[in-house]
């Protein structure tokens, strides 16, 4: 007893000594350092916190006003789409926190939700810039293409983790500008060389594209528990081929740490996509009425907003289908999955005539 008394007696006294202001002299460099390092790494903590926030929805029609300075009731053909982008991409640039997918420090250099959030979001302004560029502003296939679209698109499909010499935000930015300019010409009617064709054929083709996305994404939500499939590459076809022979039978799952990185980069599609889908709802109104197909793609833009739903738990859970515990990626799978059903039966309303 007496032995462990002299023990905490003596860790007593050493921590007193520390305390002497001889001794806080002597390691005053290494009291500042670590107040230093624990301030830094305060900052860091609290920054994380509150940049890991997904930007809320905004209204496209006020988007719409507010860019084009005009009224929310009567709009130019195409110029909500075309503001609904601009938005998009200045919240992708200036939500809180900025930019992250190119940090080279921390906070952002250890954060992946939002990364993946925002580049979720890119893919759709990349689509959807690519089919204004080539489908929507084009009477027809040996037409002129718009200049400041043709600026716009490759920009908006630069690097998106280039940090300097050139910056991703820096071509996003100029990307942005150039949609700006093609807005300005196209909500001016004196002005003849911006135009906007609202066809059904147009809109099936911007609706070919994102389906395709909506269903790679939903095969990579699915495969978090690990699914075995029969490969149908060549299904339907007899005479299809491929350039190297595949596995009958397909063992898919994503890896564990990949998990939370298609999660969000689904949430941060679908955000876009919800946006962009009320904005072909306007600009295309008379196309979607006269095929009765209105209602059709309200039920798409409902299911993707349904997929922005906040979670409940800090981290994606992966439960089995029918485990305990929920299965994030499987509940996101079925919001998109459901969409992309309602996608392909609305292009099939569009091509019927």
């Amino acid at each position: 007893m007496s032995d462990l008394l002299k023990k905490i007696t003596g860790v007593f006294h050493r921590l007193v000594n520390l305390y002497r202001p001889s001794t806080l002299k002597e390691n005053g460099w290494v009291w500042a350092a670590g107040l230093l390092t624990a301030t830094y790494i305060v900052i860091v903590l609290v920054l994380g916190f509150l940049w890991n926030t997904e930007p809320d929805p905004f209204d496209v029609r006020q988007a719409a006003a507010e860019i084009t300075q005009g009224p929310d009731t009567d709009f130019v053909v195409g110029s909500v789409i075309t503001a609904t982008m601009i938005r998009i991409g200045e919240t992708l640039l200036y939500k809180r926190g900025g930019y992250l997918s190119n940090d080279i420090a921390p906070p952002g250099l250890l954060m992946d939700n939002q990364p993946n959030w925002e580049f979720g979001a890119l893919v759709m302004l990349r689509d959807s810039s690519g089919a204004l560029r080539n489908h929507w502003s084009r009477s027809q296939s040996q037409s002129l293409e718009d200049e400041d679209l043709a600026i716009a698109e490759p920009l908006f499909n630069f690097d998106n983790s280039s940090w300097i010499l050139p910056s991703t935000e820096g071509e996003y930015q100029e990307a942005i500008t150039a949609l700006e300019r093609y807005l300005s010409r196209l909500s001016d009617t004196s002005v003849q060389n911006a135009q906007f064709f609202a066809r059904a054929d147009n809109l099936k083709q911007y609706l070919d594209i994102v389906s395709k996305r909506l269903g790679s994404l939903s095969q990579r939500l699915s495969a978090s528990v690990g699914q075995v499939r029969v490969n149908t590459d060549l299904a339907n076809d007899p005479q299809a081929q491929q350039s190297t022979q595949t596995a009958k039978i397909i063992m898919v799952k994503t890896p564990w740490l990949e998990l939370d990185d298609v999660f969000y980069e689904a949430r941060g599609a679908a955000w876009a996509l919800v946006h962009l889908l009320q904005a072909v709802e306007i600009d295309f109104q008379n196309i979607l009425e006269k095929k009765n197909a209105i209602v059709s793609l309200r039920q798409i833009i409902r299911e993707l907003e349904s997929s922005q739903e906040s979670t409940l738990s800090p981290v994606v859970l992966n439960g089995s289908g029918f485990g305990f515990l929920s299965n994030y990626s499987l509940t996101m799978a079925n919001y998109i999955s459901r969409a992309n059903a309602a996608i392909i039966d609305l292009r099939n309303l569009l091509e019927q005539g």
